[in-house]
Order: C-alpha cells, then structure tokens, then sequence
C-alpha cells in the first residue's frame, strides 16, 4: 500500500525546489548550497505561509535537528581506544535510540548488526554508482561537448517516468544505519 503524500509536505517540497531553480545559474546548472539555505529562508520569513506549510516546515526543522543530534553523538574512536562515550547515542532501528551508557548487551548486537546491514546497502549503492558513472564518461568519449541530460535521452534512452517518490523526497543517503 503506498502511503498518500502529505499535501503541506508537498508544497513544501515545491517552495524548496524553486528555491534551488531560482539560485541555479542558467548556463552551468549549478549552485551554491549557502545561496540556496539564504533563499529558503528568505521565502520562509516572508510571512505568508499558510498554517499548514508552517507545520509541515516545523515538523521538517524538528526533524533535522533531531537527526544532526543523534548523529553528532554517534560514538567515536577515542583517543584512549575506546568508542564508549557516556554521552554517545546508539541507533537500535524502527526508530529506537539507547544512550550508550545505558546499552545491554543485545543494544549492542542490535547496533553492530545495523551497522552490518547499513556498510552492505552503501557498498552496494557505491557499486551501483560507479558503474553508473563509468558507463556515462565512456560514452561521453564520442560526445564530448553534451550535458549529462542529452546524453541519458540520446544514448540510453531514458523516458521519465511518473514513479512514487517517498515522502519528504528522502533516499538512501538519509539512511540512518537501517532505521525508518
């Protein structure tokens, strides 16, 4: 069963990209992730968002923060050898976090197997994505002066495709060790 998109989470997701189209340069493509923050949140404090895309903006900022703490207190090699930090946080899955200094045992086989599952998907992905990359500069050697874009529809055929994108756009560089 495919869960239906939150209708503010979309609008949201709009606003940010564009956000991004508006601070990208027209003849490279790209930009800078500073421009895009500023942009953001300069159409963010403009005032007129309405109720819904305001609480879908703080679920996303709740959210964030509560993943850049989680992840600033992932545990460490210490100095002294250790990875065990009192403060260090453990990703158990499903959601689950134990404070290291309050881990059992079976916390701690939980979090090595996540980590396990976690080094296979980004080996596999890594795999997947250099030969991705591989295949496109070998047939960039008979198209030099192409963008990756033309190059895709002309020479591999790609046909866009209406697929279901998750909500809240997150893919596999969100993983969090294998936690939904």
């Amino acid at each position: 069963m495919t869960k239906k998109p939150n209708p503010a989470k979309v609008r949201l997701w709009a606003l940010v990209e564009e956000a991004a189209q508006s601070v990208t340069d027209s003849l490279t493509g790209r930009f800078e992730n500073k421009a895009l923050v500023e942009e953001i949140r300069s159409r963010l404090a403009d005032g007129q968002l309405a109720a819904d895309l305001r609480a879908a903006t703080a679920d996303r900022l709740a959210e964030g923060l509560a993943k850049g703490f989680v992840d600033s207190r992932n545990p460490r090699k210490r100095k002294h050898g250790t990875l065990f930090d009192p403060q260090a946080i453990l990703p158990l899955g499903d959601g689950k976090r134990v404070w290291m200094r309050d881990a059992t045992d079976t916390d701690l086989i939980e979090w090595a197997r996540l980590s396990t599952r976690n080094l296979a998907r980004v080996a596999t992905a890594e795999g997947d994505r250099q030969a991705y990359v591989a295949e496109r500069l070998q047939a960039w050697r008979d198209y030099r002066d192409w963008r990756l874009g033309r190059l895709e529809h002309e020479v591999f055929g790609y046909e866009p495709v209406v697929e279901d994108i998750p909500e809240g756009y997150d893919g596999p560089e969100e993983w969090d060790e294998g936690d939904d």
